[in-house]
């Protein structure tokens, strides 16, 4: 009989990866996920778009995201939808 296990320790695991965030990342992911292009999120948050584009960069990669349809899996997972 499975207890789960292995659900709870990809909730942990990806909760660790973004705990790594700094808050402009979290911001900027929460924008990337909703599916907002980086001239947009730029414009919300009142910076470049080769700023937004490091960020993205730096949350793909702390985040070890291919896609951006593997981190809103990931945000599903941790229950942040």
């Amino acid at each position: 009989m499975r207890t789960g296990t292995g659900k709870k320790s990809a909730n942990t695991a990806i909760r660790k990866r973004i705990d790594t965030l700094t808050q402009r990342e979290r911001e900027v992911l929460d924008w990337v996920v909703s599916g907002t292009s980086n001239k947009r999120i730029a414009a919300e948050l009142g910076i470049s778009i080769k700023t937004v584009e490091v960020h993205r960069a730096r949350v793909m990669e702390k985040m070890a995201a291919k896609s951006v349809a593997e981190l809103t899996a990931m945000r599903i997972i941790c229950g942040l939808h």
